[in-house]
């Protein structure tokens, strides 16, 4: 059986670096460099949460928020330690 997490996200586009990490209440963090212009700042939060996550891009999904900066994002198949590394990642 596989499982998902789904988790909230803050996203801050034209980052000077793209960076996870943070918290903005219980939102993590995504600070990218991508503008929020015909979805590429959307494809940089994808870009950096796969790797945030050591999972392939075509396992992570923006499930709501779309169009702004507060999003829902959910990971499927999860990596085992995803809640770990989600709390870790909340903490920086």
């Amino acid at each position: 059986m596989t499982s998902s997490v789904r988790f909230a996200v803050r996203v801050k586009p034209n980052a000077k670096r793209t960076h996870v990490g943070g918290a903005r209440g219980d939102a993590l963090i995504v600070a990218v460099a991508a503008p929020a212009v015909d979805g590429k700042a959307n494809e940089a939060v994808i870009r950096a949460l796969a790797g945030a996550f050591d999972v392939r891009r075509q396992h992570v999904h923006i499930v709501t928020g779309q169009r702004g900066r507060d999003k829902v994002v959910e990971l499927d198949p999860a990596p085992p330690d995803a809640e770990n590394r989600l709390a870790e990642l909340l903490r920086d």
